[in-house]
């Protein structure tokens, strides 16, 4: 048997003992292992934040950064590992933990077997119906895609709609569709690990009765690890409205964030490239 110090126990139980949808941050918990050296994205903080390490089938796949009043991600944050395999749900999954009094809750679940009431599961983040009322112009987009995953479990786990934005359809079948397929698998040859986040700037549109915001840009970024301890990012942002995704620096994607939110972005770790 492994026996630890007792710093080191007390942290391993601090670690166990945490709910899943985290109040501060997600330094020192299971879900820092999908940013690179553990520093999370300070990019766009909304008021009524929530940080979601999701978790399927016990386990844990990637996080999310998560606007509650706007029912949309900010963010999500994973490890790249693009494998060939079926990406197709019929239903989709819920965060438990954003409703009140489920923190026993830890795995998401599915929408239509959850046992919580309905109203307020509805008043806690988006659903199903959400997308299927006045949102005729988008898809439920992605943000970490069920194609850049190696096994079924990661794979479903994307199927949460704690990782879904209203995408113009034409954008998120189009060009944003070639950045997620080519572009990174052509970025990241080469590469040991990638660091991937994918984010949303919320609009001023809604869908779903006017309850979950439309973003007005979609944006991704990446670093990866080569060997030797050499680094490579690269990123790209699109308006929400039309078919066209640029592909460009880490940089000039903190830039153009730090434009639009007015404040300070940070997407990775400073020893990350920007250029």
């Amino acid at each position: 048997m492994l026996l630890l110090p007792p710093l080191q126990a007390g942290l391993c139980l601090l670690l166990l003992a945490q709910a899943e949808v985290l109040k501060h941050t997600f330094k020192n918990t299971p879900c820092s292992q999908f940013f690179f050296k553990g520093q999370e994205a300070r990019v766009g903080m909304p008021h009524q934040a929530a940080r979601i390490c999701q978790r399927y089938n016990n386990r844990y796949h990637f996080a999310t950064l998560y606007d509650r009043q706007r029912r949309i991600p900010v963010y999500s944050a994973y490890l790249y590992r693009p494998k060939a395999g079926v990406c197709e749900r019929a239903d989709w999954f819920i965060e438990p933990q954003l409703a009140e009094n489920e923190k026993s809750l830890k795995d998401m679940q599915d929408e239509i077997l959850t046992s919580i009431d309905r109203k307020k599961l509805k008043e806690s983040q988006a659903v199903s119906e959400d997308y299927t009322t006045n949102s005729s112009r988008y898809d439920r987009g992605h943000l970490n895609p069920c194609l850049h995953h190696d096994d079924v479990d990661s794979k479903t786990a994307t199927f949460t709609l704690t990782n879904i934005v209203p995408q113009f359809n034409q954008l998120n079948q189009g060009t944003w569709n070639n950045y997620e397929t080519q572009t990174m698998r052509d970025k990241s040859q080469e590469c040991t690990v990638t660091y991937a986040l994918v984010g949303a700037v919320p609009g001023n549109q809604k869908v779903g009765n006017d309850r979950v915001t439309v973003p007005s840009h979609i944006w991704a970024a990446a670093c990866c690890q080569l060997n030797e301890n050499r680094l490579r990012s690269w990123a790209a942002i699109a308006t929400n409205d039309e078919n066209e995704t640029k592909v460009i620096t880490v940089g000039e994607l903190e830039n153009t964030l730090q434009k639009i939110y007015n404040v300070g972005v940070k997407l990775f770790h400073p020893e990350c490239p920007r250029n």
